[in-house]
C-alpha cells in the first residue's frame, strides 16, 4: 500500500502542476494589451495656399465636355481616388487661378508623377493648351464649399 500511496501522490502532484500551468497560460493570454485596429484617415491632400478666382461658366461647361470625350475617367473619378487622385481632391489642393490653370494644363499635356504618390500620368501631347486649360478649369471648379 505504501507504493500505491506514493504513486497516488505523484499522479496528484502532476495533475495539480498541469492544472496550475493551464490556468496560468489561460490567464496570461487574456492579459495582452488590446490593439486598436481603427485607422485614422490620412489626409493626402497637401493644400497649396492661394486665392481662387471665379471661373466662367462657359469654360466649365466646355471643360466638362472635353473631359467626357477624353481618357481622363480611366484614371480619375469625380469624388473618389482611383489610379490617380479624384477630381475633387485636385480641386481642393490647387487654387483656381490663372497661374495654376496654366501650370496644370502643361502638366496634363506633358504628363508626370510624384505630386500624388507613385501614380504616373501619361502625356497628352495631342491636346491643345487651350483645351487643357478648359479641362483644368472644369476640374478646379469642383472645389467643395469651405
Amino acid at each position: 500500500m505504501n507504493s500505491r500511496a506514493r504513486l497516488f501522490r505523484k499522479v496528484n502532484s502532476f495533475l495539480i502542476v498541469y492544472c496550475l500551468l493551464g490556468i496560468y497560460y489561460l490567464l496570461g493570454c487574456n492579459n495582452e494589451p488590446k490593439q486598436n485596429n481603427t485607422r485614422k484617415p490620412v489626409d493626402y491632400i497637401k493644400r497649396i495656399p492661394g486665392k481662387s478666382e471665379n471661373i466662367p461658366a462657359e469654360a466649365i461647361q466646355k471643360g466638362e465636355v472635353l473631359i467626357a470625350y477624353s481618357d481622363c475617367y480611366i484614371c480619375h473619378k469625380p469624388d473618389q481616388r482611383s489610379v490617380g487622385p479624384a477630381f475633387k481632391d485636385i480641386a481642393q489642393r490647387y487654387p483656381a487661378n490663372k497661374v495654376y490653370i496654366e501650370a496644370l494644363a502643361q502638366k496634363v499635356i506633358s504628363g508626370g508623377s510624384g505630386n500624388w504618390g507613385s501614380a504616373v500620368m501619361d502625356p497628352h501631347s495631342t491636346l491643345s493648351v487651350g483645351d487643357a486649360k478648359l479641362m483644368v478649369s472644369y476640374v478646379l471648379s469642383l472645389k467643395p464649399n469651405q
